[in-house]
């Protein structure tokens, strides 16, 4: 058992490293995330300074870091505007798990490794993350972007997709019987009901949990609460088979007013420590051996994932009147992989689908975790450049209006 000093110090050097890492992607204006991934895999096992005490900690942490990420991402949206966005972006939702699980279908059934891989590589594709994508949109100040609803509602369709399919896929593991595998999808579904209906239509009463405009502002008891409330949320959510995630976020629209604000100002702080902490744990997760022997393949995945969510948030954005570059920028925020995708393939691996499931599935959530924040930066003067090339090709009478 490691002692507490031992804990002490690992802790104190992996949140100082991340904090100059931090300062130097800052002074490059990029987000911190592929640094602390990176870092993630230097801490980690195989990598340079493995670390021991902490690890636990750090775990946990990684899982509050995603919930309180959804959740501030929640409060910055009504419940009203939640709606309108999910049956507006419907056929978005559908096209995009279409898309983006096609790639993993593929590529599982090409290696050999049969259907039950095949449905989990599609699970593993398919899904971009909730927790990297809010804390991207964070980073760039897009939070207000008029993409950024159509990109929320695409993320919230991934996520209630996910109380079917993780009920179903864990069935197909363990083997269970049809009649097992529907009374365990239906027993997250109406879970999943039960709290986006509270948070649809009672909102008022989840604000008076945690906040009373008739006493005086206490930053304290509201932090304490609206976290509190959150963490409850979340864990009833897990043990129902819904993601903890879809509770925080869920929680974040439920609670409206002077709440909200108070609330994002109060976690804000707490949310950015966390956060940095999940993305040290993704790369912990990763050990540095496992990825040269599967790079190649998880590439070939990257490069059509990149190009599958790029056309889907297009075109979701498309729909909803998004201007080209609105378009380009909700495309290139969706591309990152993360913490649902390392779920489904940690579940396949545990169940001893494949042995070389595994270090795929890291290889690739790796590339997407790193390359998503990259293509979210970097995706405006990338169009802008092609777009003056392509210009600049054209001869003066073939130009319209709008290209002048």
């Amino acid at each position: 058992m490691h002692d507490t000093a031992t804990t002490f110090l690992e802790l104190g050097a992996v949140l100082f490293v991340l904090g100059v890492l931090g300062h130097l992607a800052s002074r490059v204006a990029i987000s911190p995330i592929p640094l602390y991934l990176l870092a993630g895999l230097a801490f980690g096992h195989g990598g340079v300074i493995p670390l021991g005490a902490s690890e636990e900690f750090i775990e946990i942490g990684a899982e509050i870091g995603v919930i309180l990420l959804l959740l501030t991402l929640g409060l910055e949206y009504t419940a009203e505007e939640l709606l309108h966005g999910l049956r507006r972006q419907a056929p978005a939702g559908a096209l995009d798990l279409t898309l983006n699980a096609l790639p993993g279908v593929v590529a599982a059934l090409v290696l050999g490794w049969g259907p039950l891989a095949a449905v989990v590589m599609g699970g593993v594709t398919a899904i971009s993350s909730s927790g990297i994508i809010a804390k991207v949109l964070g980073d760039l100040g897009r939070l207000g972007n008029r993409e950024t609803p159509v990109v929320l509602s695409v993320l919230v369709l991934e996520d209630l997709a996910m109380a079917v399919y993780l009920p179903v896929l864990t069935a197909l593991l363990a083997h269970h019987t049809i009649a097992r595998g529907s009374l365990t999808v239906a027993v997250a579904l109406g879970a999943l009901v039960l709290v986006l209906y509270i948070a649809l239509k009672h909102s008022e009463k989840v604000t008076l949990l945690v906040y009373s405009a008739r006493s005086d502002r206490n930053d304290e008891v509201l932090l304490l609460r609206s976290l509190g409330l959150t963490l409850f949320v979340a864990g009833v959510a897990q043990r129902m088979q819904v993601s903890a995630a879809v509770g925080a976020f869920l929680v974040g629209i439920a609670l409206s007013g002077p709440v909200a604000e108070g609330a994002r100002e109060v976690l804000t702080p707490l949310r950015d420590l966390f956060a940095a902490v999940f993305f040290v744990f993704f790369g912990l997760q990763t050990d540095p051996v496992d990825i040269p022997p599967a790079l190649l393949t998880a590439s070939l995945l990257a490069i059509a994932g990149v190009i599958t969510k790029v056309a889907t948030g297009w075109w979701a954005a498309r729909r909803a009147g998004i201007a080209t570059m609105g378009r380009f920028r909700a495309g290139a925020a969706l591309v990152a992989r993360g913490e649902f995708s390392i779920v489904i393939a940690g579940l396949a691996v545990a169940a001893g689908v494949n042995p070389r499931l595994g270090p795929l599935a890291a290889c690739y959530v790796l590339l997407m975790a790193v390359l998503g924040p990259l293509a979210a930066r970097f995706v405006e003067p990338t169009v802008r450049t092609v777009r003056n090339w392509w210009r600049s090709r054209r001869p003066p009478e073939a130009m319209t209006p709008r290209d002048a």
